[in-house]
């Protein structure tokens, strides 16, 4: 080194550090790695609701009563992605039942899966 700096030559110290754009990418790849090891997800409409859609896992997706334009109206699957199911709010506000035909449909889900396991 002593004969490096006698010709002038200084050493560069770099700083590696992601910018946004890199630690986004990254945090939805750790998000996709948890939801690949899910049997099912149950979300409000976020990143995480459209990330396991296209992952092709199964996703309950809560709506408010008036959902984001790309749910459209009067439907309980999803239009752009056929592992989505939608369970909307009947009334402003009104996410009791909401989580109600969440909690029947979860219970008749796990039902099938205990039934389907005894048979085997």
């Amino acid at each position: 080194m002593s004969q490096l700096s006698e010709v002038g030559f200084q050493p560069i110290h770099l700083r590696i550090c992601f910018n946004s754009s890199a630690k986004r990418e990254f945090a939805h790849r750790r998000r996709a790695a948890a939801i690949a090891n899910l049997d099912l997800v149950i979300t409000v409409d976020t990143a995480v609701a459209h990330l396991a859609g296209a992952l092709g896992k199964p996703v309950w997706i809560l709506l408010p009563f008036f959902p984001d334009f790309r749910w459209l109206l009067d439907r309980s699957d999803g239009p752009w992605d056929p592992s989505a199911r939608l369970f909307r709010q009947p009334s402003i506000g009104d996410w009791d039942s909401v989580m109600e035909a969440v909690q029947d449909a979860l219970s008749a889900q796990f039902a099938e899966l205990m039934a389907s396991r005894i048979e085997r």
